[in-house]
């Protein structure tokens, strides 16, 4: 008769193990463990990078139609940083369509400035002033691959994917 009891308990125990077991091994597939990137330089940033661009820009103050406001802004380019710090840009944009009597509307522009890449893959570029360009912080995707930015230049909002050529 104490066999049976003890059968039982041994039953309960193994079961209570597996399920355990089986618990431990989800929970940790679940939750996998997230590191940043490490050990990116100047140097991880070098060649040539085509890149699109969107987002809002403050029209100047004036008497036409649409100025003093946000209108959209949007557009694509070639980037070429040195692997250095130092970048140079070309690119087409476009502003809101057409607005009546703005010839700036859809042009070309350049820049040039610095950038710093951090170790763990985040930068800032800032751009030389009067050069065209605003200034941005970015993280480095694959390795150099391409490169994600957002403006940090008051009062426009945009945001860039570069992609390696």
């Amino acid at each position: 008769m104490k066999r049976i009891p003890i059968s039982l308990l041994a039953i309960a125990v193994f079961t209570a193990m597996a399920i355990l077991a089986l618990t431990v091994k989800r929970q940790l597939t679940v939750l996998p463990v997230v590191h940043a990137q490490n050990g990116c330089t100047n140097a991880t940033l070098s060649g040539n990078y085509g890149f699109t661009f969107s987002g809002f820009q403050l029209q100047s103050p004036g008497a036409g139609k649409g100025h003093g406001k946000s209108v959209p802004f949007y557009g694509e380019g070639l980037a070429t940083l040195d692997g250095a710090g130092n970048f140079s840009e070309a690119f087409t944009f476009s502003q809101n369509g057409a607005l009546p009597g703005d010839s700036y509307v859809t042009s070309t522009g350049s820049s040039t400035g610095t950038y710093t890449v951090n170790p763990d893959c985040t930068g800032v570029a800032i751009a030389t002033p009067g050069s065209g360009g605003d200034n941005s912080t970015f993280v480095i995707v694959g390795g150099g691959a391409e490169i994600l930015s957002t403006t940090i230049s008051a009062p426009d909002t945009l945001n860039a994917d570069f992609k390696k050529q």
